[in-house]
């Protein structure tokens, strides 16, 4: 965290040089005034300056993007990164030739850097943050292949009365197929196991 103490004739000067040592402007710091300025006898002997410390706020969002960049540079991995408030939730988004890279397997490798950049983003805040991190709509698009194999395996079940096992997935994926079969008649679905092989069944249901 940056910050510095200065002093000077009035609180605005002592601020001022602050400012200028930081290389910030006032709209980026929390001042607190130490002490305030004391005129002496006759206001000459005894005069005590103003001193303040003035610290650099941080801002939790450019802070993960900032993380994000520099994990990119050490993974040689050149991406843009765009950002999207919704709500007070953050959207970060991923462009770039090598965004495969950062999906990884059916999203791991994203879904840990999500992860890290939550970690990051709230370290700071009073307030939890949540960051959604997504590269090239792969969300969207693995949502939709979700739907598919979801509306696929509950036919395949109203055909054989029998239950089906989904592999382990993310807690976020077997939301997805629930959503999806939860209205659907003659299906139910619920999870089994322990994370992080927790997976979902697919079986005949009233």
């Amino acid at each position: 965290m940056m910050k510095t103490t200065a002093s000077g004739k009035t609180v605005e000067e002592a601020v001022n040089k602050a400012l200028a040592e930081l290389n910030v402007s006032e709209d980026k710091v929390e001042v607190v005034i130490l002490e305030s300025p004391q005129k002496g006898f006759l206001g000459l002997i005894g005069t005590k300056p103003a001193v303040v410390e003035v610290t650099v706020k941080i801002d939790p969002i450019t802070e993960g993007a900032t993380f994000l960049q520099k994990l990119f540079q050490l993974m040689n991995v050149e991406t843009t990164i765009s950002q999207t408030e919704r709500s007070g939730d953050f959207l970060f988004e991923l462009t770039g030739e090598d965004v495969g890279v950062l999906i990884g397997k059916r999203g791991q490798t994203l879904d840990s850097l999500q992860l890290l950049v939550n970690l990051v983003v709230n370290r700071y805040g009073e307030k939890y943050v949540k960051v959604e991190l997504d590269a090239e709509n792969y969300r969207e698009r693995r949502k939709k292949a979700l739907v598919q194999l979801a509306e696929r395996l509950a036919a395949k079940v109203k055909r054989t009365k029998g239950p089906i096992r989904l592999e382990p997935m993310q807690a976020y994926e077997r939301k997805i197929i629930h959503a999806a079969l939860q209205s659907v008649d003659g299906i139910k679905t619920y999870s089994e196991g322990h994370e992080p092989r927790r997976y979902l069944v697919i079986a005949p249901g009233k």
